[in-house]
């Protein structure tokens, strides 16, 4: 057992600073982005490998962190966790080609992986019930400041400083997280801790990885198809593999009955087609506002934070909205507002203005603070024992939504914007935006009518009854 410490400040600093610091890091690279394509000489498909290779290990380890956490102990799991994300810092600030600089982004989303659930683990073992509402607060709000700063702070960064620094101002943080750590009781290896499924974590990461890089390299503009389709096979052959593997595996990576339960395998489907639309966007939005529009870093990324701050502004509505709609209609709502958000920063893309697009940013940053009933929905219709596990998909989930719409927008851009380089470069690449936004709408639209199908509860019928439904979704397989 673990002796909780006498005062709770250094356990929820440690919290906060490894929140804001691991979800910096999906954002800060957007408006930096630009300034490494053109300091590393690096074409569009290779500059969404910055983004993606922090993405994707960070998604695929985080099924089997929790358990590889509860093994190795708390203490252990957080100093290497921190050491090899400060190591990858410091690669990556120091690099000068693309793919030590990718390599760099791989080792902190694999360190982040680690990170993650060990600091979360620290509200069930440090904190009591009072504190550990506290805990929970803090960590979410550090997340939605992360989300603002983001975006600003890799456009400060890369103006004045120099993009190397978007990987160095990681290093305080790490120094204070390993500081802190040194003054929080943290629990120690548990021998009891069940096996993790490497074997399937393994199959399942590489045949993400090589269906990312099937759709990357459909946007390299090759006439050959003969490498994204060889690519995109074996990756596809690999996640079938991985189902059949969990069919039969004593130690499965996802619990059967918890991937049987219709709501939340719905939840996982409409949280990837949200991420596969935003995401991409995003990572995009300020490469569009420096070359096509012409802004600095600073300004190219300041327009993000609208919707983060959009975000924020939103997010008491969700209260008031599950009771009244249900959390399907509330969803779905707000995928409906992201959805007219993209629509509305498509029809005014051709204006080379960025305050035309604040209202579409606004709608997009609301919409999106209405899907959050996705993860606290699905956390309570699942066991007690399974919630761990339930977390860990979800966020992974995301973090995998975020990677392969990184790929997918990346690819729809880049096509179209080489179908109309005879326009030029900024309105080529305006066009291939556009297309980029209209392809996010859809998804989201598609989102928006799943959600009112698979989260709803039909009548008479609880939300675990209901879920029972969905039960042959992989054991029929």
């Amino acid at each position: 057992m673990v002796q909780r410490t006498t005062s709770a400040g250094p356990t929820l600093a440690l919290i906060a600073l490894g929140a804001f610091v691991t979800t910096l890091d999906n954002t800060i690279v957007a408006a930096g982005a630009p300034s490494i394509a053109r300091d590393l000489a690096l074409d569009l498909p290779t500059l969404q490998w910055v983004s993606i290779g922090y993405m994707l290990p960070f998604a695929g380890l985080l099924p089997v962190a929790g358990t590889l956490v509860d093994r190795w102990g708390q203490a252990a799991t957080l100093r290497a966790g921190l050491l090899v994300f400060g190591a990858g810092a410091a690669a990556g600030g120091l690099a000068a080609t693309a793919w030590l600089v990718i390599s760099a982004r791989v080792l902190q989303g694999a360190a982040a992986a680690f990170l993650v659930p060990a600091l979360l683990s620290l509200l069930r073992t440090n904190l009591d019930a009072r504190k550990r509402a506290v805990g929970a607060t803090v960590w979410t709000a550090c997340l939605a400041v992360a989300l603002a700063l983001g975006p600003t702070l890799g456009g400060v960064l890369s103006e004045y400083l120099g993009w190397g620094w978007i990987f160095f101002v990681n290093l305080p943080f790490v120094a204070a997280m390993l500081l802190l750590q040194t003054r929080v009781a943290v629990a120690g290896r548990d021998p009891a801790a069940g096996r993790p499924a490497v074997v399937s974590m393994l199959v399942v990461t590489t045949g993400l990885v090589l269906f990312t890089a099937a759709v990357v390299e459909l946007g390299e503009g090759s006439r050959s198809l003969l490498t994204p389709l060889a690519l995109g096979a074996a990756g596809v052959s690999l996640c079938l593999w991985f189902v059949v593997r969990e069919r039969r595996a004593r130690v499965r990576l996802v619990p059967a009955d918890l991937i049987g339960r219709r709501v939340f395998v719905g939840a996982l489907t409409v949280q990837l087609l949200w991420g596969l639309g935003v995401s991409g966007v995003f990572f995009f939005t300020p490469l569009l506002h420096q070359e096509s529009l012409g802004l600095g870093p600073v300004l190219a990324g300041l327009p993000l934070v609208v919707v983060a701050f959009a975000v924020v502004a939103a997010t008491p509505l969700v209260p008031w909205a599950v009771p009244r709609f249900g959390p399907h209609r509330t969803v779905a709502a707000g995928l409906g507002l992201v959805t007219a958000g993209l629509l509305a920063l498509a029809v005014v893309n051709h204006i080379p203005e960025v305050s035309p697009r604040i209202p579409g940013m606004v709608l997009i940053g609301a919409g999106s603070a209405l899907t959050t009933p996705l993860t606290s929905y699905v956390l309570e219709i699942v066991a007690e024992r399974q919630a761990g596990t339930a977390s860990g998909l979800l966020t992974a989930s995301r973090e995998l939504s975020s990677a392969l719409g990184v790929a997918l927008i990346g690819t729809v851009l880049t096509v179209v914007r080489t179908a109309h380089l005879d326009e030029g470069a900024g309105p080529a690449l305006a066009d291939g935006y556009t297309a980029g936004l209209l392809t996010a709408a859809a998804l989201e639209l598609a989102g928006a009518l799943l959600a009112i199908r698979v989260l709803s509860v039909r009548a008479g019928e609880s939300p675990s009854q209901g879920d029972k439904h969905g039960a042959s979704f992989l054991s029929s397989r």
